[in-house]
């Protein structure tokens, strides 16, 4: 997974200590408004370091990954609530 399949755009915000918050992702040339992060984790692909991210919206569970080598955010996961 070094390359990002499809790149999303994902708006986060920048916290201490090198943190981040995705707080909203387009989909479909559709803004979707993130209500809550449920659980974030951080593995290593190889040499690639990734940070996951569960997120709700309106009516879906979302998984979105961000590659922090290449800076791009893919969407891996959706789940109908």
């Amino acid at each position: 997974m070094g390359v990002c399949s499809e790149n999303i755009r994902v708006g986060v915000i920048h916290g201490p200590g090198g943190r981040i918050q995705p707080v909203w992702f387009d989909l479909n040339r559709r803004k979707h408004s993130i209500r809550e992060v449920t659980n974030c984790w951080r593995e290593r692909c190889g040499e690639v370091a990734l940070l996951h991210f569960h997120v709700v919206d309106e009516g879906a569970l979302y998984e979105l990954i961000y590659n922090l080598d290449s800076g791009c955010w893919q969407l891996e996961q959706i789940e109908s609530l």
